[in-house]
């Protein structure tokens, strides 16, 4: 007895300090492993934001989060689209890397019914975080694809790269989902084809009247068979175009379709609510939350609130509905007492979309001083962005950081912090901010940086940090038309290849520390380093691309046309529509 009462006391005694301790612990555990909420613009220019010098739109709660953080003035992303920057965001690599960018016109996820997408081989930074016990959601746009084989495999999905939430678009917002805006995805093409379409019709029916009146010596035969090919031919594009609100334009929670075709005009109010309610069921654990905006892209969802109140318009009201929704987080964050255990970084996956106009309307963004814009893979203003940290007690507020910084650089910042391990068997083209962030390191872990359009190397960027030169080599730059613009007026989006881009050699080199606009290409003449920076950038290139190996290409033609089997369906296909919100 004396024996088992010897040993009960300690045992007792162990316990309750445990218990005791426990507070202690967890609240240890939280700051060691913080919470990391990701804000993501689609579309945005760094000229659209108050803080990076805009003073017309109006972004109080994004500049909040600068003033209260620190403020990344050289963001760099990987791709100048959507498609291949988030996937190297997710990734931290070269979009080229994973076989997310393309060697075709086809530079995006085109169909939520492709094959085509962020390969399950993957890792990604909410993969490993989920590893190390956290919670994770992406709330809002996915667009890295869905299905490989059959309309249930789920390959490409959120949920099979490490979240384990997901509700919002699988795609991406187009102006198809607003059936009262102008066709947007595919537009040249669609034209084609209608004009292919009638054509085809005009030959069968010139054919069968020429018969009918005896003008043409033709077999009623040959005329069924021309009648039975022209609607084949309409039937084979018309099946998938004719229908992209149905096929793109849908909502989906997990694996489970809700809203097909999604109600845009509620969009915005349910992303917000599942942004605010994920955080508040998380809040006594390590959380991810990955909001993903559908703003500004076009068709420009804009509830009535903020409809004409800001003072550019259509595009200006919804970038301030989203630096309202950034509030609204931010206040959820802070009613929960959350705010000093949370790093929140907020961004664009890439620059404004100068050529998006429908008449006298500007519906794309502005990319302040910076030359170019989305789509194009070497310019500033296409990969130049907005950058911004906040996390209290641990990042020094009001902090300005002109360094070279990458989008690909919070897939190791965020492992790191979560105590995760990066993976050894890749190579991971990011590095860990956080010495950066906090000053404990005055430079970018970045000498060089490859900017590409597609897989087509268009641009190079040095740091030389002795000096505090950056300096950036263009092999490749797209003709802007007309002449004299600022982009590509008569296309829409500016091409990686062919008669629409001009090949330099040697390249036009600019020192973007003394012109970061890209307006005064320098030469052998007028700067004395120029061959030597020339041969000291070729050759960081011959090295980088020692390290690329050959990975199925995730764009291809096969991997981006639609395919029925493939197609998210919430009924029996082709019958698929449905509004579970409606019901609920």
């Amino acid at each position: 007895a004396s024996f088992l009462l010897s040993f009960r006391i300690p045992l007792c005694r162990t316990l309750i300090i445990g218990l005791l301790l426990q507070p202690l612990l967890a609240q240890l555990s939280t700051v060691t492993q913080p919470n990391i909420v990701l804000l993501m613009a689609d579309d945005l220019g760094i000229g659209d934001v108050g803080c990076y010098g805009n003073d017309t739109i109006r972004t109080p709660n994004i500049d909040r989060l600068a003033k209260e953080g620190v403020k990344l003035t050289q963001h760099i992303t990987a791709a100048p689209l959507c498609t291949p920057s988030r996937a190297a965001f997710l990734t931290g690599r070269y979009p080229l890397r994973s076989g997310m960018d393309a060697v075709n016109n086809y530079r995006v996820i085109f169909w939520n019914g492709g094959s085509g997408g962020l390969p399950p081989n993957e890792t990604t930074f909410a993969k490993i975080l989920q590893q190390q016990g956290y919670s994770t959601a992406l709330i809002g746009k996915w667009h890295l694809g869905v299905n490989c084989e059959s309309r249930n495999d789920h390959c490409h999905h959120p949920l099979n790269h490490g979240f384990d939430y997901f509700y919002g678009m699988p795609f991406t917002l187009i102006s198809d989902c607003q059936p009262t805006e102008t066709p947007e995805m595919d537009r040249g093409f669609r034209r084609k084809l209608w004009l292919s379409t009638q054509m085809i019709g005009l030959i069968t029916l010139t054919a069968a009247l020429g018969r009918l009146t005896g003008l043409i010596s033709v077999h009623w035969k040959m005329i069924v068979c021309l009648a039975g090919f022209s609607l084949l031919y309409f039937i084979s594009w018309f099946s998938s175009y004719g229908f992209v609100r149905y096929w793109n334009c849908i909502m989906m929670r997990n694996h489970e379709v809700t809203e097909q075709p999604m109600v845009t005009n509620r969009t915005t109010s349910l992303i917000l609510r599942e942004s605010i309610s994920f955080i508040e069921r998380n809040k006594h654990k390590p959380f991810l939350l990955f909001l993903s905006f559908l703003h500004s892209h076009t068709p420009l969802l804009t509830t009535k609130k903020f409809l004409g109140t800001s003072r550019h318009g259509l595009y200006g009201d919804n970038v301030e509905e989203m630096d309202w929704m950034v509030g609204q987080v931010l206040d959820a964050i802070d009613k929960e007492g959350l705010q000093n255990t949370t790093l929140i970084y907020f961004a664009s996956d890439h620059g404004g979309w100068l050529e998006r106009q429908e008449g006298e309307r500007q519906l794309g963004g502005w990319n302040g001083i910076y030359r170019g814009g989305k789509a194009m893979g070497g310019w500033e203003g296409g990969i130049r962005v907005p950058g911004i940290f906040r996390w209290p007690g641990m990042l020094p507020a009001g902090t300005v950081i002109n360094e070279p910084t990458s989008l690909m650089d919070i897939f190791p910042t965020v492992v790191h912090l979560a105590g995760g391990a990066l993976p050894q068997d890749r190579v991971i083209d990011g590095w860990d901010l956080m010495p950066l962030l906090q000053g404990t390191v005055e430079h970018s872990e970045h000498e060089f940086l490859f900017h590409y359009c597609g897989v087509h190397l268009h641009a190079v960027r040095w740091h030389q940090k002795e000096s505090g030169a950056i300096w950036k080599a263009h092999y490749v730059t797209p003709v802007f038309q007309p002449f004299g613009a600022g982009a590509c007026y008569d296309r829409g989006f500016c091409p990686c290849f062919g008669e629409g881009v001009t090949h330099h050699e040697p390249p036009l080199l600019f020192d973007l520390s003394q012109d970061p606009s890209e307006a005064k290409p320098l030469s052998a003449d007028t700067e004395p380093l120029f061959d030597t920076v020339i041969r000291k950038i070729g050759r960081a290139v011959e090295e980088h691309r020692r390290t690329l190996t050959p990975v199925p290409e995730q764009l291809s033609v096969y991997n981006v046309v639609w395919k029925p089997w493939l197609q998210p369906c919430c009924g029996t296909f082709p019958f698929c529509w449905c509004d579970k919100e409606d019901d609920n």
